[in-house]
């Protein structure tokens, strides 16, 4: 069996990629870093260090890497004889992702088994926005080409913090992950990866996972660089910023409960799982890292605007979210580009505009003039 990743970074070889080795996949990793392709071609294996309880290091061994800009016939190749293809490079590059697949299809023996499509992202459905893109660049040619695949959405959970320079391929992660995948799309065949479980609505985990491990995450972060803090694990070990988050995570398990009818004490476990494992200090993790481009963390459907106007919507409260929003337009990182932007446009825009512009809320939501003023008061501190 083979297996075609793409992103080769510490997401896809701490997880993904060792998931896919554990499930006896021989794994290539697609990426455009040409030191980090060259790195993974010059040896034979890699380690995975879980760090915290229960961890230990697992060795992952039969892989190799091809760089996709500079040889994309050779991607396209392992794809056509491939079993499974994943991607963990991030919602935005999807798109760049999707003329590689198609490639392969187009050279896939059509009496071979679909190739089994699985993007790994932070985000709701995003195979569905892979296979998007995919049928938009196939035009006609896209329902002969996509007998050639099936695709299903994902969840995924693990923490995989900056790794220090000069550490090789080798990659820090914590013990705990988590891999939900639709059951449907495979029929009677779905793929072998061990510690992978899969569901029949992948809906409830989804959104579990993005509001509470996203949202606990980024307002851990936000908070914290706000305090002047540097280590995610350092701001929740202050009390007031760990109850302000907590009270974010409450709100959004009391959305999980109202739309999914997810039993309200499962999740209070599961919240008190991610506070302690975000608390895990042999993760070298930095608010600066988790907090990164905020703009997107800001826009309609992502880890805030999305649970806070879902609750507005039915009455439910949101004061613990919108306080990590109004840490999130504090947030300043003169290396992160959205950060940067984020405040020149604090600086120059209305801050209605502001609002319908970044969060994707119009006027009359309820939840639009509460935002509205947290954006005013950070305009304020601007001047």
């Amino acid at each position: 069996m083979k297996a075609v990743h793409f992103g080769a970074g510490n997401i896809g070889r701490g997880f993904v990629g060792l998931l896919l080795h554990e499930g006896g996949y021989d794994l290539v990793f697609s990426d455009v870093a040409p030191t980090l392709v060259d790195t993974i071609n010059g040896v034979t294996e890699y380690t995975v260090h879980e760090v915290g309880t229960g961890g230990s290091d697992k060795t992952v061994t039969g892989f190799r890497a091809i760089n996709s800009q500079t040889d994309p016939d050779g991607l396209a190749a392992e794809i056509a004889t491939a079993d499974v293809a994943t991607t963990a490079v991030g919602p935005t590059i999807l798109p760049f992702v999707a003329p590689s697949i198609l490639a392969g299809l187009a050279r896939r023996d059509p009496a071979s088994a679909p190739l089994q499509v699985m993007a790994c992202e932070n985000a709701i459905n995003a195979t569905d926005l892979l296979r998007a893109e995919m049928e938009k660049l196939a035009g006609d040619e896209w329902e002969a080409l996509s007998a050639r695949a099936v695709f299903a959405n994902t969840a995924v959970d693990r923490i995989v913090p900056g790794q220090p320079a000069g550490g090789g391929v080798d990659v820090t992660v914590e013990p705990f992950l988590e891999w939900a995948i639709e059951r449907g799309p495979f029929g009677d065949d779905p793929p072998h990866i061990p510690g992978a479980h899969f569901v029949d609505d992948l809906a409830p985990y989804i959104e579990r996972k993005l509001f509470t491990v996203n949202t606990g995450h980024a307002a851990t972060a936000y908070l914290g660089a706000q305090a002047g803090l540097t280590r995610i694990s350092d701001a929740l070990a202050d009390p007031t910023i760990a109850a302000s988050v907590e009270r974010a995570l409450t709100e959004t398990s009391a959305l999980l409960h109202a739309v999914h009818g997810l039993d309200a004490a499962e999740l209070a476990d599961y919240r008190r799982t991610i506070l302690q494992r975000f608390a895990n200090p042999a993760l070298p993790d930095t608010v600066q890292r988790v907090g990164r481009q905020p703009l997107r963390k800001l826009s309609r459907h992502e880890r805030f605007i999305g649970p806070a106007a879902a609750a507005a919507e039915r009455g439910l409260p949101v004061e613990g979210l919108v306080a990590a929003i109004s840490a999130a337009l504090r947030f300043e990182d003169a290396g992160d580009p959205q950060a940067v932007e984020l405040q020149q446009r604090l600086r120059t825009e209305d801050a209605d505009a502001f609002v319908a512009s970044v969060t994707g809320l119009d006027a009359g939501h309820p939840l639009s003039p509460t935002v509205v003023a947290a954006v005013r008061e950070r305009q304020s501190e601007l001047g």
